[in-house]
Parts: C-alpha cells; structure tokens; sequence
C-alpha cells in the first residue's frame, strides 16, 4: 500500500511546472564568436524529471512509442528495455525513478503530448546554475564540488526517486545529482554553422576535448553535459539519461 501511495504521489508531482524568470545569462557555451552572454526568457519547466510512471502512461496512450512498435530511426535497440515488458514496470519502486533509456525523438513526443517541448540549452542552463539560495551559484566553489562528488560515483545500482533533494530558488529538482538529461537542440551544442548536418563524424571527436576550451572551465559539470549531449544520436538512449519538459511562459 505503501509503495501504491508513493508510485501516485510522485507520478502527480513529476508533472507540476515551475517558472523559471530567465534573465541575461553568461554560459558555457559560446551563443556566437566569441559572445557567451544571450538572454534567457521566463519559461516554466518540470520540477522533476518524467518518471517510468509517466512514461509508461504515455505508451499507453501512444503505442507507437512502445518499444516493440517504435521503428529504428526513433531509437536504439535499448530503448526502455530496462522495463519488464513492453508496457509493464520491472517492480513498484520503478514508478518514481525517473526514465531514462529514452531517445531525444521519444522525450519530445512525450513533451509535446503535454502541451510542452524540451526545453533549450540555454535554459536548462540557467536554471541549473540555481543553488538552494541563489539564482547563480556558479562561482560558489562548495556547491561545485557538491555537483561533482556525483560525477565521481559509479554509475550502477538502481536509480533513486525522483524529488529527494532540495528544489532550487526557482523550486526545480534534480537538475543534478540524478540523470543527464536530453534539452532540445542538444544535435548542435557543439557544431559550427558549417557542420550542423546530422551523422558528422568530426562532431563525437571533437566534442569531448572541444567542450573544455569552452567557458568557465571551473564549471566542469557543465561541460561534461554539453561533451555527452553534443556526441548523441537523436535516436540513442543511455542508463542515465531521462529529460523534463518545458513550456513558454507567455502562453500560459
């Protein structure tokens, strides 16, 4: 009954949105030559990642993103195979972890099945550079090791619930600590204009040791994120990477 009651209440949470206010921004990631600074507008996002619970209500409602129905171009031969079945949770607890396993073309149909979409880079940065107490907490050295000491752990086991640790000042969850998470345009984090197509073999070398000459290279994290997210396939899943979605929040 226990493990029922925690399954619907975490499933309910995972879908509350926030708003973000946004702002002028310095990110990692260079918006032009040379020009780190862009400007953020308010947006609202999930204030914890989807869960296999949701998820699994999504396939429900769209059997064509099951994963014995889902063509091959949409996602790897690993997508959601860490569920029991098709549309069957391996146990209880599975409810409330968030999903990973899950392509960038899968997360954005869930999103948009919600009246949402994935959110940008740019905002899923600034709301990650959120601590507990202050909007930007970039320059605090303690709270960057904090972020780091879960990079330094192993990635086995199971996953934790989602929502376990304190929201930041804009009220979000585990934008760190818990998966990477996939962000709209995460195709071209680190193309150049002339080297944005799809499948370009010098994108995977480049952007792991390309990521570290970027910006704020005292945020690590960061660049680790944009490295991973930058070296995927739309069509590619991992063991930790779920996503969350976004909306505008002028259309609200």
């Amino acid at each position: 009954m226990l493990a029922a009651c925690l399954f619907d209440a975490a499933a309910a949470q995972a879908g509350d949105f926030v708003r973000v206010p946004g702002g002028v921004f310095r990110s990692a990631l260079p918006v032009a030559k040379g020009q780190y600074e862009t400007k953020v507008a308010p947006f609202e996002l999930q204030a914890r990642p989807v869960t296999n619970a949701q998820f699994l209500s999504f396939v429900a409602a769209h059997p064509e993103w099951g994963r014995e129905q889902v063509p091959a171009v949409l996602a790897d031969r690993e997508y959601l195979s860490h569920w029991a079945g098709a549309r069957k949770l391996s146990n209880p607890p599975q409810g409330v972890q968030p999903v990973t396993r899950v392509s960038w073309f899968a997360a954005q149909a869930y999103c948009e099945a919600q009246g949402a979409r994935l959110p940008g880079w740019y905002e899923w940065e600034f709301a990650a550079a959120a601590s507990t107490t202050a909007p930007d907490a970039r320059a605090d050295a303690a709270w960057r090791q904090e972020i780091l000491d879960w990079y330094a752990k192993p990635a086995s086991g199971d996953l934790a619930a989602v929502g376990q640790r304190p929201a930041n000042v804009f009220g979000v969850k585990d934008l760190h600590g818990l998966v990477w998470e996939w962000v709209e345009d995460a195709g071209s984090l680190m193309a150049g204009e002339d080297s944005r197509a799809a499948g370009d073999p010098e994108l995977a070398k480049f952007c792991g040791s390309g990521a570290l000459t970027l910006e704020q290279k005292e945020n690590y994290a960061v660049l680790m994120r944009i490295a991973l997210l930058s070296s995927l396939r739309a069509s590619d899943t991992t063991r930790s990477l779920g996503f969350r979605c976004a909306r505008d929040a002028e259309a609200r």
